[in-house]
């Protein structure tokens, strides 16, 4: 049954889903609930004045630098990104940013395969080398995903020699296959430490506060 269901009165719904007379449910179980559940609503307006605030700050910003193009006859298409601005008397600083979010599609596979064979058929020191990089860049995260930047970073390294042509296709192959899949915008608000040229970041994360 969905949260929606209406829950008839005198009666708790516990996590199994199952109705319980309000009389057997424990004080104790009582008062957590209450508590959980006041958090969470906390938490959700938190979360929601926070999406409002950063909404307003990047149209604030857009419009901010939209403005400034006008002034000087251009025309910006679309919503730029990767934007510092400093106040008047150098304190505080704002940065916008925009980075996209990548992907590889399915002949990422392809790729792997052909490097697998080129170190299978490279001599036994440049084979262990280019493995400890292969096994570096393929290793995935905590969540059970590849790196994106660490496997489009071996396409920065090139070998001469027939004997990596097999090395040289799986990094065009990987080149083509990362896609885009969005784009994440960022937010940073800073205050200058003193007088020195150090900022501190204002902290908008629970975990840092």
């Amino acid at each position: 049954m969905t949260e929606q269901t209406q829950i008839p009165s005198g009666y708790w719904r516990n996590a199994r889903g199952d109705l319980v007379l309000e009389s057997k449910v424990k004080q104790n179980d009582k008062e957590r609930d209450q508590l959980v559940k006041k958090v969470v609503k906390n938490a959700q307006a938190v979360q929601a004045s926070m999406a409002a605030f950063k909404s307003a700050t990047l149209d604030d910003v857009h419009g901010f630098v939209e403005r400034c193009a006008e002034h000087y006859g251009v025309t910006l298409g679309g919503k730029k990104g990767n934007v510092s601005l400093l106040s008047y008397d150098g304190r505080y600083k704002i940065q916008y940013s925009v980075a996209d979010r990548n992907y590889f599609d399915e002949r990422i596979h392809v790729a792997k395969a052909l490097i697998d064979e080129c170190i299978d058929e490279l001599s036994v020191g440049a084979n262990d080398l280019i493995r400890t990089l292969v096994m570096n860049a393929f290793d995935v995260n905590k969540e059970g995903k590849m790196d994106v930047n660490k496997i489009f970073g071996l396409t920065k390294h090139e070998f001469k020699g027939a004997e990596y042509t097999k090395w040289n296709q799986a990094m065009e192959i990987i080149k083509d296959s990362r896609q885009v899949a969005s784009q994440a915008s960022y937010l940073r608000v800073y205050e200058r430490v003193g007088d020195t040229d150090n900022f501190n970041q204002i902290s908008l994360d629970l975990a840092s506060l």
